[in-house]
């Protein structure tokens, strides 16, 4: 079972008018093949099966190697778990990968998978920080992206309480950041965050949302109850 055999696989299911379409739509240069989201779920799901860790980051890190989209997104459903035993090498790859990202689809995938990660040991935060002061843009957003789990707790612990706090302090250094991808990404963990917190988001808007754009401020609040529309620009989102 190899890098190669999966991507034969994820050829043989591509579509050239599709492959086209995404071309145009993530504009980033790199090849597609024009498979969609859920057909990659589903062949990653099968490919893991009774591979033990090692297998499967070499597998994932063959087909990250090979700079097709597809298979950069099929690299990180290979990876995307949320129980995996010693799981070290897993988190040491998605975070090699993060000084590579280049758009938001790639990179929304690699946090998807590496949010389970914190999760599962919340001191690799320490690494995650490190990012907030990338000089790549890409990288300091995916410290927002890959954090989002703890805007989703309903009953957060005090530990949990604390990781959302250190988060809510990032967010506070971005909030001058002009960058469209920042500001949003901004505006995408307070508008989660609202649904389970929202006078702790209200309290973070009413001392820090004058720096940003309005429209972040309009998207943030729009679990609310008194949000607006939003400019319109694609919705970074795992399943874009």
């Amino acid at each position: 079972m190899s890098a190669v055999e999966f991507l034969e696989e994820l050829i043989a299911a591509g579509d050239a008018e599709r492959a086209e379409q995404a071309a145009a739509y993530h504009k980033t240069q790199r090849r597609y093949l024009g498979v969609p989201v859920p057909v990659i779920d589903e062949m990653a799901k099968r490919w893991r099966e009774g591979l033990d860790v090692e297998a499967r980051c070499a597998l994932a890190d063959g087909l990250w190697q090979s700079d097709i989209h597809e298979a950069r997104v099929a690299a990180a459903k290979l990876l995307t778990q949320a129980r995996i035993k010693e799981d070290g090498p897993v988190w040491e790859l998605i975070a090699s990968w993060v000084p590579e990202f280049d758009g938001w689809a790639i990179a929304d995938h690699v946090c998807n998978a590496g949010g389970r990660r914190l999760v599962a040991d919340p001191s690799r935060l320490d690494e995650v920080e490190g990012w907030t002061g990338a000089k790549s843009m890409w990288a300091r957003r995916a410290a927002l992206v890959i954090t989002l789990p703890w805007t989703k707790q309903n009953h957060p612990s005090p530990e949990d309480l604390a990781i959302r706090e250190r988060v809510l302090g990032w967010a506070e250094g971005y909030a001058k950041d002009r960058d469209w991808f920042i500001q949003k990404a901004v505006a995408w963990w307070l508008r989660d965050l609202s649904k389970h917190d929202a006078e702790r988001v209200r309290l973070w808007l009413a001392e820090h949302g004058a720096r940003l754009k309005p429209w972040a401020v309009r998207e943030a609040m729009k679990h609310l109850g008194d949000g607006g529309p939003v400019e319109e620009r694609p919705e970074p989102t795992p399943e874009g």
